[in-house]
């Protein structure tokens, strides 16, 4: 996600923070330098031109210029109109003082705006709602079964009449069957075009006519960088959106978008599609990826991810041994398992702070197949080998070869890191990380 915006904007204030005066020809570079930045991100050119002067303005004032740690202020102003620039607030969806609630979801053909729905359905059901879905999409091949099979999968209420073509009529019927079913939403998942027309909008209107929604929600493709922008702000004046689900980020190392579509719309992002599978959604956050973005982590997004996959007892347990040095290959594995539950481990390594101890580690590469292998040969050990490493001579390292189909040099890899992985995580247990994320530890991974 921007991971090209972030790589230039973090060595932007890497060479910022250690400067002791900061000059106005100090300010003009960075500001030159950003701009560029902002435009190869593919923002569009009159917000990066907007969003540096504001930059310029704020970076030359004389709070920043006479402070004690001028170069720390002038990031605190880049971060704080990076914020702005997101949307400010995190912006929360509404729902109706009289249940069901409908949930518009619209788009172009092509954004993901079925899997986006049932993702957010998904989001919904773990957060104490009772959504309902329908697809009105009657023109897209299996449109309405791509739907149905989802909702299966995750246990999701799907609504449907099959003998029902009407988009408007299906509607209706699936806000009468939501009202008498105690559903406190409705979903509805609408037919999407190639491109904007007006027979498109006119159905869009005739379906809003009949189950008002309380969200009208966007759902666009990020990788199409300014077409997003777009196409957002045309929906926008035609239907009147209150957010926006910005899909694909977790492909697009522009991502523009992101930057482009609060400022053109007026209207916030609300979620982000981070990955493919159900629960690959997250709740947007201006202010943490703007943390991301700039390298200072979003640990909070970590801790929640952490609450959510690891077991409590399990990490409490973890973090004991670690403290009293018995952390042994069996617990290295355990620990694999639990941070690969809390996702793709590029995308938690993203989340910590890219500096200190910790520099560089948003930028490690990990092949998810290493992790295999590693779970593997642990798995080929017995068990008072996995105990102790130490025991681990020639002989017993080939035959752990033999069982595993890895080399013996793989073996010799992995006891190097697991050696370093107990080194580093006794430093991380001492406060680097905060203590709620004890029990989920970061060992170096291959190819790092």
């Amino acid at each position: 996600m921007l991971d090209n915006l972030s790589h230039k904007l973090q060595k932007i204030v890497r060479n910022l923070s250690g400067q002791g005066r900061v000059s106005a020809r100090h300010v003009e570079e960075m500001a030159r330098e950003i701009r560029n930045a902002l435009l190869d991100a593919d923002v569009h050119f009159k917000i990066a031109k907007e969003f540096v002067e504001r930059v310029k303005q704020k970076a030359l004032g004389q709070d920043v210029l006479e402070s004690l740690t001028p170069g720390q202020q002038v990031i605190r102003v880049v971060r704080d109109e990076l914020v702005e620039l997101l949307g400010g607030a995190q912006t929360e969806l509404r729902f109706a003082k009289q249940p069901p609630g409908v949930f518009l979801m619209v788009g172009l053909q092509g954004s993901g705006k079925t899997t986006s729905t049932a993702k957010l359905a998904n989001w919904l059901k773990k957060n104490n709602h009772s959504p309902l879905l329908v697809s009105v999409d009657v023109y897209r091949p299996a449109a309405i079964e791509q739907l149905r099979v989802l909702c299966e999968a995750n246990e999701l209420k799907f609504f449907d009449d099959p003998e029902d073509k009407d988009p408007v009529s299906r509607s209706e019927k699936a806000l009468r069957f939501a009202r008498n079913g105690g559903y406190d939403v409705l979903l509805i998942d609408t037919a999407g075009r190639l491109h904007i027309d007006g027979e498109m909008m006119r159905e869009l209107e005739r379906i809003r006519s009949v189950a008002p929604p309380v969200e009208t929600l966007l759902v666009t493709d990020a990788m199409t960088g300014q077409d997003a922008v777009k196409s957002a702000k045309e929906f926008h004046e035609r239907l009147g959106l209150t957010g926006v689900v910005l899909t694909k980020m977790d492909g697009d190392a522009r991502g523009g978008a992101a930057l482009s579509i609060k400022a053109v719309t007026g209207q916030a992002i609300k979620f982000v599609g981070t990955g493919e599978k159900v629960d690959a959604l997250e709740q947007f956050f201006p202010d943490r990826l703007a943390g991301r973005i700039l390298g200072m982590g979003d640990v909070l997004s970590l801790i929640e991810k952490a609450e959510e996959a690891v077991d409590k007892e399990k990490a409490a347990e973890m973090a004991e041994k670690l403290s009293d040095g018995e952390f042994s290959l069996d617990d290295f594995r355990e620990q694999l398992k639990q941070v690969r539950s809390m996702g793709p481990i590029d995308q938690i390594l993203g989340m910590l702070p890219n500096m200190g101890p910790l520099r560089g580690i948003s930028q490690v590469k990990v092949d998810e197949k290493e992790l295999v292998h590693i779970d593997a040969i642990i798995g080929s050990m017995t068990p008072r080998e996995r105990e102790n490493h130490q025991i681990l001579n020639g002989s017993r390292k080939k035959r752990i070869a033999r069982g595993c189909g890895r080399p013996v040099s793989e073996i010799n890899q992995l006891l190097k890191q697991y050696v370093e992985a107990r080194k580093m995580m006794r430093s991380l247990s001492r406060g680097i990380v905060p203590s709620m994320l004890r029990g989920v530890r970061m060992p170096r991974f291959p190819g790092r």
